[in-house]
């Protein structure tokens, strides 16, 4: 019996004149991540060679137009050839709109494979919003933009770190506290706990367990300290339990994480799930963009301009982040 191919994996490199481009090559070239997939790195020549040299990798490329056309014969390390530059120089470290428009266009060119079927999944890079909003491109965190890419309504899309045993949606994100009472509603919190569990199953787990978190202090304590609770998470949580999916809660945002032997928890606010994810892990976290038709992941820490091209990156969230999608 022939066994089959591994996944095909795309790896955004993020802002070029970060760390992700070392990130990516590294992450290529580890037996962690090629034991479990093919990655493939979306990039431009002069941008992997120019971090290869400064960091002293030892990194035999090769380019292709499309993952089609690839040759899985060679052992060399693949890559997509995209022309971010042309004919201007690029430099390591800098924060400009060549290296913003170059950051999104390797993110889109992934996420299209991935649209397209000819990667099973994509992992991002860091990228650098001043570089990106200097190039007059309007970015916000992955989860948007992937929204954006696939054609889907921007807030349609949720953030999921996951770390060591723990995965940890939000309801809301990049959004003022005041502008996230707003945002949610019933309607968004059982569009949340869909997407969780439908993300759940694809990535292998048959029958999720989910906890949701209250908004308020103690989960409000039946009433005493607000009511949406009462009046949207638990009508909310009823609701999807009718449609079969097996989800718990409203229990309080501090007492979350002590809850056992569930596989995902969903959080109301941007805080309840990054500061215990940054507290317990770091610099380990990966975040998934759940709720889109790709699967798509990207590390939670920044790209790091001030040690770009040193080679003492590590890569361990871009490896984190391809585990929990194919591993």
């Amino acid at each position: 019996m022939t066994k089959s191919p591994l996944p095909i994996v795309a790896l955004s490199s993020g802002d070029p004149a970060g760390i992700g481009p070392e990130l990516c090559m590294k992450a290529a070239l580890s037996s962690d991540v090629t034991s479990i997939c093919r990655p493939v790195i979306y990039s431009d020549l002069q941008v992997l060679t120019c971090h290869a040299e400064a960091c002293g990798i030892g990194i035999q490329l090769d380019g292709y137009k499309t993952v089609a056309d690839i040759d899985w014969s060679s052992s060399k390390v693949k890559f997509s050839e995209l022309d971010l530059f042309s004919a201007k120089k690029f430099s390591i470290g800098k924060i400009n709109e060549d290296n913003g428009r170059a950051s999104v266009e390797c993110g889109a060119a992934a996420i299209q494979a991935a649209i397209d079927g000819y990667v099973e999944a994509v992992v991002a890079a860091p990228q650098t919003e001043k570089s990106i909003h200097l190039a007059g491109i309007e970015f916000d965190g992955y989860p948007s933009f992937v929204a954006s890419q696939t054609g889907l309504e921007l807030d349609d899309v949720y953030l999921m770190v996951c770390f060591d045993n723990y995965r940890i949606a939000h309801c809301t994100l990049h959004s003022s506290v005041r502008q996230s009472l707003q945002l949610i509603t019933k309607g968004r919190v059982c569009h949340v706990i869909g997407a969780v569990n439908e993300t759940l199953v694809r990535i292998g787990i048959n029958s999720p367990r989910i906890l949701v978190a209250g908004l308020n202090p103690h989960a409000s304590e039946g009433g005493l300290f607000g009511s949406e609770e009462r009046d949207i998470i638990e009508p909310a949580i009823a609701l999807k339990k009718l449609e079969g999916i097996n989800v718990e809660g409203p229990i309080a945002a501090d007492l979350l994480l002590h809850e056992e032997g569930y596989d995902a928890f969903i959080v109301m606010l941007h805080d309840q799930g990054h500061i215990p994810a940054k507290l317990l892990a770091k610099h380990r976290t990966a975040g998934l963009s759940i709720g889109s038709p790709i699967l798509f992941s990207s590390v939670a820490h920044g790209s790091a301009l001030d040690i770009a091209g040193k080679g003492i990156a590590e890569p361990t969230a871009v490896v984190e982040a391809i585990r929990r999608l194919v591993g």
